[in-house]
């Protein structure tokens, strides 16, 4: 397992909103109200980003950052994507974030039969659904659920699982 990088992707300025250099973002996170909560995001360079203000506008957040002042400010940072520091957030136990996840092998907790690695996490609302593919390059499906989902060791590179019958049946 390679190192964790710091910052995790948390969101994309998607457009511009008024007269004062706020901008629509559209959150990469569970909710945008915790996009709402941080008080400094990063560029990928890594330089910090304060934020002045942030509010949830129905699926969306609407950003004022230090140094956007005008339409135009906030036009040039379009299509730009921001970060969090993963040391600015704690996690429940038992949640990961998904950059962690993609890379995992996956394997049978009974056998330890190797199902192949964890590609993509699709979030679903009722439970996240994770994208296991085979060396063959076939797509398994693993719903992200206490009856499957066995073990996740981040620092081992594993998840464990024991598949539901007719869970990779075609």
């Amino acid at each position: 397992m390679t190192e964790k990088s710091k910052l995790l992707e948390i969101g994309k300025i998607t457009s511009v909103f008024g007269l004062k250099g706020e901008f629509k973002v559209m959150p990469w996170c569970d909710t945008p109200e915790l996009l709402c909560e941080f008080e400094t995001l990063y560029w990928k360079s890594g330089t910090p980003v304060t934020v002045e203000s942030a509010r949830v506008q129905k699926n969306m957040v609407i950003m004022k950052i230090e140094g956007a002042n005008t339409p135009e400010e906030a036009q040039k940072l379009r299509n730009r994507i921001l970060y969090m520091n993963r040391d600015d957030v704690e996690l429940e136990e038992g949640s990961y974030f998904i950059a962690d996840l993609i890379g995992l092998d996956v394997v049978d907790t009974a056998t330890g039969e190797r199902y192949g690695r964890l590609t993509d996490v699709t979030e679903t609302g009722a439970n996240d659904v994770y994208h296991v593919t085979t060396d063959e390059g076939k797509l398994l499906l693993v719903p992200a659920i206490e009856q499957v989902i066995d073990e996740v060791d981040i620092e081992g590179g594993v998840m464990k699982i024991t598949p539901l019958d007719g869970l990779f049946d075609i």
